[in-house]
């Protein structure tokens, strides 16, 4: 395998991982900051198991950062690309959908172009903002 298919097989990991409409929920509730797990699965409406099932899923890949404080486990964005990608699919999709200004401009509510501030969190060792 040469580099060039090294960087494709990443990227198809990269792409099947964002395939999960669970997942994109979780970068949605996740998009204004670093949040307990608790507040994660109110946000995405889903069982706390299937929840921490995805959120794992996406700290191992390097997607996420987490960070342990007493009982909570809180988690944030580590690879704002994601958010950044997913942000742009949302634009062109609802564009196609609607075709309305209106409805492309409502995607910021969903992926905001520029997060707030975060607090540190720790980062799977090794992860470097990588798929593997």
């Amino acid at each position: 395998m040469n580099e060039l298919d090294r960087v494709f097989e990443q990227v198809s990991h990269y792409f099947a991982l964002l395939a999960e409409p669970t997942r994109l929920k979780i970068l949605h509730a996740l998009c204004d900051g670093e949040k307990p797990v608790g507040a994660v699965v109110e946000t995405v409406g889903s069982s706390q198991a299937n929840v921490s099932r995805h959120l794992n899923a996406m700290f191992r890949s390097g997607v996420l950062a987490r960070r342990k404080e007493a009982n909570l486990v809180y988690y944030a964005i580590a690879d704002q690309s994601v958010v950044e990608l997913c942000r742009t699919v949302c634009v062109q999709v609802a564009a196609r959908i609607e075709d309305d200004a209106q409805q492309v401009a409502m995607v910021d509510r969903f992926m905001p172009a520029e997060p707030k501030r975060r607090t540190a969190v720790r980062r799977k060792p090794g992860a470097a903002g990588a798929m593997r």
